[in-house]
């Protein structure tokens, strides 16, 4: 490849570079190229010049304001957005590792960072979560925590649970194109999330705020 060409981001936005997007990562070429080595899908191309940028068809910035896009990156349709609580750095995820014991053993504490990823018919998310212990609570090994992205894990190191059941969701939702009701199982797409999969679990908690209607999802599955 010549220093002149100029090449694509693959467009997967897996987060292992640290941004969401591959599109976020494209926009911080143009003052960092540098920051190119932080793909590994690009891992045998170093001396890449910047990425022109990456458009995806569900991205937020693609959508006309006001009108949301009820369709995933798969093109399947969900019902509602979930969005974190303001006062939280990222969404809220209730998990036990599949090794519960592992919360004592690792002393874990609020506050602490963390990495895991949600296996099996809970989830099933390829992505491995980072994020910051909230509650814990060690008799049961169940454990709360907002989900950040991988630059804390990077900058301040990690207690790594691997593999984790995800209980449950919570979080607020501001729009909606069904009712929402205590005891019906939806579609969903956490507003965050890397891949933008929809989710599906049944609300069991409706609590209605001057932010948002606040809702607690379990029985999770992705698809």
């Amino acid at each position: 490849m010549n220093s002149t060409s100029t090449i694509t981001l693959p467009g997967l936005d897996c987060g292992l570079c640290g941004y969401r997007h591959c599109s976020e990562l494209a926009e911080s070429l143009g003052r960092r190229p540098e920051m190119i080595r932080r793909c590994v899908h690009l891992k045998n191309q170093p001396d890449a010049p910047p990425a022109k940028p990456v458009r995806l068809p569900v991205l937020e910035q693609d959508r006309p304001a006001g009108t949301p896009d009820w369709i995933d990156s798969l093109s399947r349709p969900f019902d509602f957005f979930l969005e974190k609580f303001p006062e939280e750095p990222g969404p809220r995820e209730i998990i036990l590792p599949h090794n519960p014991i592992l919360t004592r053993e690792m002393e874990i504490c609020p506050g602490d960072v963390l990495i895991g990823r949600p296996l099996g018919m809970s989830c099933g998310c390829p992505i491995t979560h980072c994020g910051i212990a909230t509650e814990v609570d060690r008799r049961t090994g169940v454990i709360a925590w907002c989900v950040t992205g991988p630059l804390k894990p990077r900058e301040s190191g990690f207690k790594d649970l691997g593999y984790y059941v995800a209980e449950a969701y919570e979080g607020l939702v501001t729009e909606s194109r069904t009712e929402l009701r205590i005891g019906a199982r939806y579609f969903f797409q956490p507003r965050m999330c890397m891949l933008q999969w929809r989710h599906s679990g049944l609300i069991n908690y409706l609590n209605r705020t001057p932010q948002g209607m606040q809702i607690r999802i379990e029985g999770l599955w992705i698809g």
